[in-house]
């Protein structure tokens, strides 16, 4: 069964305290619903249209995994402390079996 991922690049953080707000929330949900993270930098190359900013990636046992993760009532929690405190693009993808 291929995996799941979360791909976060962080555009702008606008509001550090509320970042640091969502870490504390989003650390327990993320684990709570079988994510692993594998990287959590800001040390960033980017090449053609890429940004070269902080970038999260999560690794789930399954893109459903990763999906339900991220709807779960932790992770919204979570969501709702950073508010607008940052721009970033997320997305779940699947990965190659």
């Amino acid at each position: 069964m291929p995996k799941g991922y979360w791909v976060s690049v962080y555009r702008t953080i606008a509001d550090p305290e509320k970042l640091a707000a969502y870490d504390k929330l989003a650390g327990p949900a993320v684990r709570a619903g079988g994510g692993r993270v594998l990287s959590r930098s800001s040390r960033v190359v980017a090449y053609d249209a890429g940004i070269a900013e902080r970038t999260i990636l999560i690794e789930f046992d399954s893109f459903e995994q990763a999906v339900a993760a991220r709807e779960s009532a932790a992770y919204q929690e979570a969501l709702v402390a950073l508010s607008d405190g940052v721009e970033r693009d997320f997305r779940i993808v699947e990965g190659v079996d």
